[in-house]
């Protein structure tokens, strides 16, 4: 993921690094900063977030599944809503070989995998997804092959799409695919995670670079809101929303396997 670096000096009242005049220490700042970008997230994004729900509450009692997915960091999010305590049983991670999370060795052959055209298409049309399912697509950026055409291919084969990107990209960077297009160019829905160019919230005298990145945490709560929408939107139609429960509370496991079982035929992560 990348992010802003819109950047806050961390300095001590004597110019070292460390915390500011005022006494606030980079991690109180760090999280300042994130709370600000959740709090832009809730002003200006509700309207998409509303809509996101709907769409997949749309595509749930129209009998679609739901799919999400994101490359490298752009993964965590994706992966935070599946089989989740609290979430939709029926949200399903879409994997790219390599390219879902950082455990592939070298670390470096996921920013490679992002950048490889055609490996979307093939992966896409492999899958179960298929005409009247959801896609949500996570990628800060929006610029690399990877996330575009995942998009853009999905939207060709009847999915609706949600993306969940940094709007800031495409007036900042250059698209990196053939389209020449960013993510949110093929998206039925977008949310702007609001996140600046570079993804780092601090700086600080000594530190070389700014670092602290919030994109994680924004994209996070905004999978987790468009999810508590769609759960809102199922059970405003009187639909009982399928919903998982913590394994640790007494009678969650059972609860699970019935929820499971009844949906069965729109959850892969179990086959």
């Amino acid at each position: 993921m990348g992010g802003t670096a819109g950047g806050t000096a961390d300095r001590a009242a004597d110019g070292t690094a460390g915390g500011t005049a005022d006494g606030t220490s980079p991690a109180e700042r760090f999280i300042d900063a994130a709370v600000g970008l959740l709090e832009r997230v809730r002003k200006e994004e509700a309207g998409s977030i509303s809509a996101a729900g709907t769409l997949i509450a749309d595509a749930f009692t129209g009998g679609g599944r739901v799919f999400a997915f994101g490359a490298g960091h752009s993964s965590l999010p994706a992966q935070d809503v599946v089989y989740r305590a609290g979430g939709l049983a029926v949200l399903n991670l879409l994997p790219v070989p390599g390219a879902v999370g950082v455990d592939v060795v070298p670390a470096t052959l996921g920013s490679a995998l992002e950048r490889v055209e055609g490996l979307a298409s093939a992966v896409l049309e492999t899958s179960p997804a298929r005409a009247g399912d959801v896609l949500v697509v996570i990628s800060l950026s929006g610029r690399n092959a990877l996330p575009v055409e995942m998009a853009s291919r999905a939207r060709e084969l009847g999915l609706k799409v949600i993306g969940v990107t940094s709007v800031a990209y495409a007036s900042a960077t250059s698209p990196r695919n053939p389209s020449g297009t960013f993510l949110r160019d093929h998206c039925d829905v977008v949310v702007d995670s609001k996140i600046a160019v570079g993804d780092a919230e601090l700086t600080a005298d000594g530190a070389g670079a700014p670092f602290a990145p919030a994109s994680t945490v924004v994209a996070g709560a905004i999978m987790q809101a468009v999810v508590a929408s769609a759960v809102g939107a199922l059970a405003a139609r009187g639909v009982t929303p399928p919903l998982l429960r913590s394994g640790n509370v007494d009678g969650g496991h059972e609860w699970n396997a019935r929820v499971m079982a009844e949906h069965a035929d729109r959850i892969f992560y179990l086959r």
